[in-house]
């Protein structure tokens, strides 16, 4: 079982690697509803919604990280 700390921590590493490539998702986070289940599994990464351009630029950059 993976702790709130730890998904935290996984949390802020892919805010700090999309911010590198001047990618935000303001709401990157936690889904928490994972935390609340009963049955025990690793927690779920939010990555929320973006727009248009935010798009564009996370295809760019996996795209570019692929090649």
């Amino acid at each position: 079982m993976h702790s709130p700390a730890e998904a935290d921590a996984r949390v802020e590493e892919l805010r700090a690697a999309l911010a590198a490539h001047g990618i935000a998702l303001p709401s990157l986070g936690i889904d928490l509803p994972a935390f609340a289940s009963r049955c025990p599994t690793q927690p779920l990464i939010a990555l929320g919604n973006c727009d248009l351009l935010t798009a564009e630029a996370l295809t760019a950059a996996l795209r570019e990280g692929a090649a």
